[in-house]
């Protein structure tokens, strides 16, 4: 029996990359500094000395708790993302609603 081709050209699939996921934190407000935190699943960009301090905080948090959970960032839903965050102090806006 002959094998039949992954893909309709006849090329084998390549294996898949594994998922991967990244919290994006951008300050708004500024002080006239540049600041950039990353870390393993985290980017942080500007904002104001305290809005920086909060947002890496924020990710510090998030990302201890995926640790007590022995989960990574690509492995939760959205909603177990949503229930990290609102326990680390995080909230959802409603589309088109600004504080």
């Amino acid at each position: 029996m002959a094998k039949k081709p992954d893909k309709p050209s006849g090329e084998p699939s390549k294996p898949s990359k594994p998922s991967k996921a990244i919290l994006l934190g951008i300050g708004l407000d500024n002080d006239g500094h540049k600041r950039v935190t990353t870390g393993p699943n985290f980017a942080l960009l500007g904002g104001t000395q305290d809005t920086h301090d909060e947002m890496t905080e924020k990710a510090i948090k998030i990302n201890e708790k995926l640790t007590h959970r022995g989960k990574q960032l690509h492995e939760v839903s959205s909603e177990e993302f949503d229930e990290i965050a609102h326990a680390v102090g995080l909230r959802r806006n409603p589309p088109g609603k600004s504080e």
